[in-house]
């Protein structure tokens, strides 16, 4: 693998590989756009085949991590961090102490989060050694789960999708069928309960069905059955790649808009639905309450706070629209185009700045 020409063509900033021979931790962190800010991203555990597909997947992830906040209006970067091991049998204290001191010695120009294979207890052990964590424990004033935001953020997002397809973005009535029914989406089928809408649900985890199925009142289908059900508007909240050459031609959907990441399984796919005059909420705009959530932490959690800000998912989700609208183009694009667009104009100004205090420094 070429790094610095992987970096060089998606503009990353800096690769860091973070080793310590006592507790075994093998980490890497990829910083790739600190425009906005620090770089805020998780820290994922996995058992990686080789060290190049932990290194593209840490590039990856801060990418992604880079466009989730500059869309989702918040001064930060992006960032992630992968750990080569097996989450379940690999962790100790020592590892994630060791974690927190490399973090710190980047004095705060990276900012760690849970992710895939860590959690609340070992961000603490992070926080014993750095101030730059969040996610941590409500003891340590943090804003605890962020499923429940994430899920109030997935509403009102797919509240704003269906004022573009329906004319109102009212879901009484409307028939939603989710797919996956774990933490994020059984609140957000509380949300859609109460509002009206009728829910037809499945998962791999019949207890969670069942539940949905008692307290929503949910009509309960297979797991391959989910694509092709009468509906108004399909959810995926489970695995991502679900929107592809397989599963398009059965969507009877006008809306799609979910809590999973990386829905699609390829860009094409954008297109196909877009050619299909499917309204799509792109996953990483409708799906950033939880990193909103994690973000407020930074300014001293307030809830309140919080929670107005991840209200505004519902106008972010209506400003890509709204390009998608002007250039012509899918709303996966048009998100893509309004973080870079953000991004762009924040560079400009700094540069501008920075040319300003030349001037002055030259005059005096």
């Amino acid at each position: 693998m070429k790094i610095f020409t992987y970096m060089e063509k998606y503009d990353y900033e800096q690769l860091l590989f973070c080793q310590d021979e006592n507790s075994g931790l093998k980490a890497i962190i990829g910083i790739h756009d600190t425009t906005l800010g620090p770089a805020l991203g998780g820290t994922r555990m996995w058992t990686y085949e080789s060290e190049e597909a932990a290194i593209e997947d840490a590039l990856r992830l801060a990418k992604g991590m880079t466009y989730k906040n500059a869309a989702a209006g918040l001064n930060l970067g992006g960032g992630k961090t992968v750990i080569i091991g097996d989450p379940r049998k690999d962790k100790n204290e020592e590892m994630f102490r060791a974690f927190g001191r490399f973090i710190q010695g980047l004095n705060g120009r990276y900012i760690t989060a849970e992710d895939v294979g860590t959690t609340v207890a070992d961000m603490d052990l992070i926080h014993e050694e750095t101030d730059y964590v969040t996610g941590i424990s409500p003891a340590f004033g943090s804003s605890g789960n962020p499923s429940p935001v994430t899920a109030y953020g997935v509403y009102r997002g797919m509240k704003a999708a269906a004022k573009e397809a329906f004319g109102t973005d009212s879901l009484e009535g409307k028939t939603i069928a989710v797919q996956g029914v774990g933490n994020v989406a059984f609140t957000l089928c509380r949300h859609l309960h109460e509002e009206g809408a009728k829910l037809i649900v499945t998962d791999i985890n019949k207890e969670a069905v069942q539940r949905a199925v008692e307290e929503f009142g949910a009509k309960a289908v297979d797991i391959n059955e989910i694509y092709s059900v009468d509906c108004d508007i399909y959810a995926p909240c489970a695995l991502g790649a679900v929107i592809n050459d397989e599963t398009i031609p059965q969507i009877k959907a006008k809306v799609i808009a979910g809590a999973a990441n990386n829905q699609l399984k390829d860009t094409a796919h954008g297109d196909t639905i877009h050619e299909m005059g499917i309204v799509y909420a792109p996953d990483y705009v409708i799906n950033a309450g939880g990193v909103i959530n994690v973000a407020d932490e930074l300014y001293g959690y307030n809830r309140d706070r919080a929670m107005k800000k991840v209200e505004g998912i519902y106008n972010n989700v209506e400003r890509v629209i709204e390009i998608a609208k002007r250039d012509g183009i899918p709303t996966y694009l048009a998100a893509d185009r309004m973080a870079e667009e953000r991004i762009e104009r924040n560079r400009k100004s700094r540069s501008q700045f920075l040319q300003n205090g030349k001037h002055i420094l030259s005059y005096r």
